[in-house]
């Protein structure tokens, strides 16, 4: 893929200055600050308001970690008769990003998940040299979102813009400090809204834009011309891991929807159908004669579930929610995800052929679960849906394991990602749930740690 073309709106607007206005003399290689007595279009006053707001995050977190690969395996370690814990080192990892000043009053910050994910130690340094640690508010993996709070005097912090708003081919800023090079900004234009299937899993609701983002950008501002926020620029892609002109950030709607419920409670409650969907596909549609293209296929109704009150079936076919078509499983769980909880859904239904519309009111789920009630012998753990990285991994992410519990002494660790058990991939939290329901009598978890593949027998 060609590295796209940087578009720097300065540039433009001066250059387009330059060809109408009479030409003054300047000194070579350098522009003058007015032509014609008329000044120079420049960022520079809006980004001298936006840059006191965007600071630097930069995070510590200590890991056990298995000194030899071989002593991981449960059946080597029984094999040579040694110790049922394997030996282990502590490993020290740092991560860098950047984040938003949302509350100078209190000192919030917004950032991403995945830059302070993990962390034991957290420090915010801001433009003017000044570092302080700061304390974990929230995290909501699902958005890839966390608030973070410092106590320092005279914090700066940008105004929320409706990003509800923006159009394809506004201007934009990005801010942050790529490759802890120290803060920069890039200008281009939104190329695109609601992007969506970025991931393979949690809440999605893109924006795309052309403005450079690099590694360490992750958790910055993305700012309209006026110097309010617009999006936290959250990931890239690209084939060489540089900006290849497809930046991708979280909406300031979705973002400030999300910062109050982690203020407030330190988490995010969201709603849920009780559904599980799958795409349609050809096949699949010839199959239950379906003559529709495009939709989310319910494959499985949870008894007591909202959907089950409603009366949705497996079969059912939702093309529609509240009037905006349903292209796919990914689509119906945006709209759970980013839906208020207690909202009542009217869910557009083709039922062999016949077109219905239910509606269902969203209830509470809860985003982690205890492993005692999954099963005893993982008691002392915690799971939660693995947050969005780099790594590609889609699994169940061990949160939590109590020290000298049944779960510890099988060799589970905190951060940990649980991607199958008993050979069924676990791509979820909902699809580890339904396995333990089962009620398996061998428990063998397929684990990744530290990239690696494990298998742990418990």
């Amino acid at each position: 893929m060609s590295t796209a073309t940087r578009f720097h709106l300065p540039a433009l607007l001066a250059t387009a200055a330059l060809a109408l206005l009479p030409a003054a003399p300047v000194l070579a290689g350098t522009l003058p600050e007015a032509v014609g007595g008329q000044p120079l279009p420049s960022l520079a006053p809006m980004l001298a308001k936006v840059s006191p707001a965007v600071v630097n995050i930069s995070s510590t977190s200590h890991r056990r970690v298995a000194v030899n690969p071989f002593f991981s395996d449960p059946i080597m370690r029984q094999f040579f008769g040694l110790p049922a814990v394997p030996p282990s080192r502590e490993l020290v990892q740092q991560s860098l990003g950047s984040g938003v000043i949302v509350d100078a009053k209190d000192g919030y910050i917004l950032t991403n998940n995945h830059v302070i994910a993990g962390a034991d130690e957290i420090q915010v340094t801001l433009t003017d040299g000044k570092s302080y640690k700061a304390k974990l508010v929230g995290t909501d993996p699902q958005t890839d979102l966390a608030v973070i709070q410092i106590h320092a005097p005279g914090l700066v912090a940008l105004p929320l813009a409706d990003s509800s708003k923006l159009r394809v081919g506004d201007f934009v800023v990005a801010v942050g400090d790529p490759f802890g090079l120290g803060q920069s900004a890039t200008s281009g234009i939104v190329s695109g809204l609601q992007r969506q299937d970025l991931r393979r899993s949690g809440v999605q609701n893109y924006i795309q834009t052309d403005a450079s983002i690099n590694p360490g950008n992750s958790g910055g501002a993305l700012v309209n011309l006026d110097g309010q926020l617009v999006g936290i620029n959250s990931m890239i892609y690209s084939p060489s891991g540089a900006s290849a002109g497809l930046g991708f950030a979280i909406p300031s709607d979705l973002a400030s929807a999300v910062m109050k419920q982690l203020i407030a409670h330190g988490k995010v409650v969201r709603g849920s159908l009780g559904v599980d969907a799958q795409d349609l596909s050809p096949r699949v549609a010839a199959a239950l004669g379906i003559k529709a293209t495009r939709g989310a296929l319910i494959t499985n109704v949870m008894p007591d579930s909202p959907a089950d009150k409603a009366g949705l079936k497996p079969g059912d076919l939702v093309t529609s929610v509240n009037g905006k078509p349903i292209s796919d499983a990914q689509d119906l769980r945006n709209v759970q995800g980013l839906a208020l909880l207690g909202s009542t859904l009217a869910l557009g239904v083709d039922r062999g052929g016949r077109a219905l519309t239910i509606d269902a009111k969203l209830t509470a789920v809860s985003n982690e679960a205890e492993g005692a009630s999954l099963d005893p012998r993982l008691a002392g753990a915690t799971f939660v849906d693995a947050p969005p990285g780099d790594d590609d991994v889609n699994g169940v992410a061990v949160s939590q394991v109590a020290q000298g519990s049944r779960a510890a002494r099988s060799g589970l660790a905190t951060g940990d990602v649980v991607v199958g058990v008993n050979n069924v991939a676990t791509p979820d939290l909902a699809q580890l749930r339904r396995v333990f329901a089962l009620h398996p009598r061998s428990l063998y978890l397929t684990v990744v740690r530290d990239g690696q593949l494990l298998q742990l027998s418990l």
